[in-house]
């Protein structure tokens, strides 16, 4: 009987393993459901390394148990292996298809983060940090209480680091957040508004700007459904910028070990209808305006019983006129 080629059976074993790998690096369940523009862009360079990674698992996991059945000492035999001192092709082989693949996903990576706008001129950002004051930077490596520290404001016009911050070609966004984190919370600031929460929320579609600065360590501004990260860096503002598009409540997670209680420093996203938006905006301005204490915060005893009863008069079909009538 006539063995099949080795060449041949290469082929086949190659063709197997590439569609094999790229079917699991397309159809795996590994990551979390994608929330905003930014995911799918991540998400896609995430399922080329793993499907390399598959590849390169099954083809040297493969070989290890082709020569541990096929060249495994036999009984009897007691006589000394094949002396090979070296492959050149081989060993070029195995050298430039990692090198190769190594550079093209450098090259991949960069075009993804450019994409999502987190890279700047060198000469962008050297201007734009040497132009911080550092002794918020130094205040943090004092024991200084974080009321001591000041966060320097960057100066009109310059350019941001971070995610987002660097390739929106002058676009205004159309939500602007402050973020600050400290030990061991987040603080959401809306400075059109002037609401403050504890946890975020943004309308679906939006283009939201994140501005992130930190009162006294580095933490690090996480959402997985996102896929962004950020790091809160004391004396230096950073910036995310993201358009969510899959409305739900998602985890806000401080991924740089800033303390004791860094585990629970967490928080929440929540990705509403620009209608749910704008009626939690709505309630929470209403709520935290300081000059509406006099009308909420009201003794019934000092009012009259038509102010009284206004509030209740159509449900129990009273007119106002009725009402009046019982204040003399």
């Amino acid at each position: 009987m006539q063995e099949i080629p080795v060449s041949l059976l290469t082929l086949v074993a190659g063709a197997f393993v590439t569609v094999l790998s790229i079917w699991l690096g397309q159809n795996h369940n590994l990551l979390p459901v994608q929330a905003s523009a930014q995911a799918p862009l991540v998400d896609g360079f995430f399922n080329i390394m793993f499907s390399i990674a598959i590849a390169l698992f099954l083809i040297v996991e493969g070989t290890i148990l082709i020569f541990v059945i096929k060249y495994r000492r036999r009984k009897g035999d007691d006589t000394d292996g094949v002396h090979i001192e070296g492959n050149l092709p081989l060993e070029i082989f195995w050298t430039a298809v990692p090198s190769i693949i190594v550079l093209c996903l450098g090259v991949y990576s960069v075009d993804v983060f450019t994409r999502m706008g987190g890279i700047e001129a060198p000469g962008h950002m050297m201007a734009h940090v040497a132009q911080m004051p550092g002794s918020a930077l130094a205040a943090t490596l004092s024991d200084a209480s974080a009321s001591d520290l000041e966060i320097p404001v960057p100066p009109v016009g310059a350019r941001k680091i971070g995610i987002g911050g660097t390739s929106q070609d002058g676009k205004v966004a159309d939500l602007v957040v402050d973020v600050t984190g400290m030990q061991f919370a987040w603080i959401f600031n809306y400075p059109e508004s002037g609401v403050n929460s504890g946890e975020l929320h943004v309308p679906i579609g939006a283009d939201v700007q994140i501005n992130l600065s930190a009162t006294d360590v580095i933490h690090s501004f996480w959402v997985p459904q996102f896929r962004l990260k950020q790091d809160a860096i004391p004396g230096i503002p950073t910036q995310l910028r993201f358009v969510a598009t899959k409305t739900g409540t998602y985890p806000i997670v401080c991924t740089e070990l800033c303390g004791g209680y860094h585990g629970s420093m967490r928080s929440s996203v929540i990705v509403e209808t620009p209608q749910e938006y704008e009626s939690w905006l709505t309630e929470n301005k209403v709520a935290q305006n300081q000059e509406f204490n006099q009308a909420v915060a009201v003794k019934p005893s000092e009012l009259s019983a038509s102010e009284f009863l206004a509030p209740y008069a159509h449900e129990m079909g009273i007119s106002s006129g009725t009402l009046e009538s019982m204040s003399h």
